[in-house]
């Protein structure tokens, strides 16, 4: 049965992903040489890997002389709307408050980061208008 196309990114589609979205366009080879540098993988692993992401719409391939080139379709701020939309709604039953209170659970925030988060909840009042 073939994967809806709508399907949030895979861990390693999101490492793919990054190395788009940080270098812009690039060949299979050029990602492979990022992803290397964390640990080792076959090409055609990492080519196998964008050209599933390119059937599932994640990203777009254009021939570029003998090579493809490959780009994320979407921004890295739409996709993570999209993960962590889903995440709210299939987790936290659409509670951000729920969510909020879980993340400052798990990750135990610095005085610093706390202050930042704070100062993020001001803007966002001020822009809102509340």
């Amino acid at each position: 049965m073939a994967r809806p196309k709508e399907e949030q990114p895979t861990s390693g589609e999101l490492e793919v992903l990054k190395v788009l979205w940080d270098r812009g366009p690039s060949t299979v080879r050029d990602v492979m040489e990022v992803l290397n540098a964390e640990r080792p993988r076959a090409y055609t692993s990492v080519m196998s890997l964008m050209n599933v992401m390119a059937d599932k719409g994640l990203l777009i391939r254009e021939p570029q002389g003998r090579a493809f080139v490959y780009r994320p379709r979407d921004e890295r701020e739409r996709t993570r709307g999209r993960m962590v939309g889903d995440l709210l709604g299939r987790v936290f039953d659409g509670s951000a408050r729920e969510l909020v209170a879980h993340l400052l659970d798990e990750t135990r925030p610095s005085a610093r980061e706390l202050e930042e988060i704070r100062k993020a909840i001001a803007e966002y009042q001020k822009q809102r208008g509340s």
